[in-house]
């Protein structure tokens, strides 16, 4: 794990934002407008997706995915200027928010400037073509950390946007060599020691492909060593089994669980519903109520929580990454709110300190709790929506929801579950 993690990142929620889609306008100062909407949502830091210019060899959909980029060290033109960028950069500061880039360095667009001037330190296939190792990607090539001088320029364009940015996403960074991420992490540090490192670490399946054809593919226990927070796709393949009938809950309960007993004490990992390469969560999750219960959840686990941009709103279109796609602002759903409330409830220092667990109790009803020296939160969650009296081994007496201040009682053992989630303080006991 690095050492330096703050494990206040678990208090954390980060907003993440495709500038193309998120106004019609679809440019970094257009986006100024809508930084303290976001604010109010409860946000901590913006990711914004890549931000640079996007290659047109071949180039998919009308306007070609963010993740094809040809310049490293620019800004997409379509969205502004670098001084527009700037000055974005700056409005989510003054609002008390920080930002963070997208990091896509395991490969660039065919036409590239470093494909052009430096083809020497690409990945190149049995006849000497570009290509990928793995995945499907026509519109890249991969790039070869064999090539020290690959480093020595990858890492000097960190440290140029380090000086502008708060921290970076890496894009499928468990293809890239442990080594290459630590230097890197020292390197930065001297430009920004509290850059914010956050890995898209990838699913075991994809590892498991990866280490068979014999390509660099590290896991998240290597990702802890330099990364300060951690993709979920760990457990990710358990969440999207139950949801498809493959693997019970109580199987994706157990896979939670583990990560706190698998991972270093300051692990922290990113949990999300939603994000630009899966389906939105209003889609997955249709009912309200087992939404919000899963909402809910998602605040309460331990971790940096994620929410794609238009989450808030009910978006069930997951936006393209090829062409103008615009996030739909006005669906007349609005869970703004909501997760404000749970924002601040997310805030309690025990969130940050805790011995966390999930119980499942019946019904598609859990039991999950926050615990340290004296203290107890715990959250009930209808993940089905159901309402049903579930046994909970807690005190009894009378309790406050955090989540509305509403009453509600623990009686010999059991609670009356109402089918909507109740979040309370549990400890009959706070240490001085």
């Amino acid at each position: 794990m690095a050492k330096n993690t703050d494990t206040s990142l678990r208090n954390q929620v980060l907003y993440s934002i495709y500038i193309r889609n998120h106004t019609s306008e679809g440019t970094f100062k257009a986006l100024i407008a809508d930084l303290d909407r976001i604010k109010s949502l409860g946000t901590d830091y913006i990711w914004l997706l890549p931000i640079h210019p996007i290659g047109k060899l071949k180039r998919k959909g009308s306007l070609g995915c963010p993740y094809a980029i040809q310049d490293y060290r620019k800004v997409n033109p379509e969205y502004g200027s670098l001084e527009d960028f700037t000055l974005l950069v700056d409005e989510i500061h003054k609002r008390g928010m920080k930002c963070i880039i997208d990091v896509v360095y395991n490969h660039t667009s065919p036409d590239s400037w470093l494909a052009e001037n430096h083809g020497e330190w690409f990945y190149h296939k049995a006849d000497g073509s570009f290509g990928n190792k793995t995945g499907d990607w026509g519109d890249v090539i991969d790039l070869d950390y064999n090539k020290n001088k690959l480093w020595e320029y990858q890492i000097e364009t960190l440290k140029y946007w380090a000086g502008i940015v708060d921290g970076f996403r890496c894009d499928v960074a468990s293809l890239i060599p442990l080594d290459f991420w630590l230097k890197a992490r020292e390197e930065v540090s001297a430009v920004r020691k509290d850059c914010l490192w956050l890995a898209e670490s990838v699913e075991p399946g994809f590892t498991a492909y990866n280490r068979l054809m014999q390509f660099t593919s590290i896991s998240d226990s290597e990702i802890f060593e330099s990364f300060d927070v951690s993709y979920d796709y760990d457990i990710f393949p358990w969440f999207k089994g139950y949801l498809e009938g493959k693997n019970s809950l109580t199987d994706y309960i157990e896979k939670i669980n583990e990560q706190e007993t698998i991972y270093p004490v300051n692990y922290v990992k990113l949990k999300f519903l939603e994000n630009h390469d899966r389906s939105r969560a209003c889609f997955l999750f249709p009912d309200e109520k087992v939404l919000r219960n899963w909402t809910a959840f998602l605040y309460f686990q331990k971790g940096m929580t994620m929410i794609y941009a238009g989450q808030e709103k009910g978006n069930i279109n997951r936006p393209g990454l090829f062409d103008k796609d615009l996030v739909e602002w006005n669906t007349g759903v609005d869970f703004s709110d909501y997760f404000s409330a749970l924002y601040k409830i997310k805030k309690d220092p025990l969130f940050a300190n805790s011995f966390f667990s999930v119980k499942y109790l019946k019904n598609d009803i859990v039991l999950a709790s926050h615990e340290r020296g004296g203290r107890k939160i715990c959250g009930v969650f209808s993940l089905a929506g159901l309402s049903s009296v579930v046994s909970v081994d807690l005190p009894g007496g009378v309790f406050t929801n955090l989540l509305n201040e509403s009453a509600f009682s623990i009686e010999d053992g059991n609670l009356s579950c109402t089918g909507y989630p109740v979040i309370f303080e549990c400890s009959r006991e706070v240490p001085a």
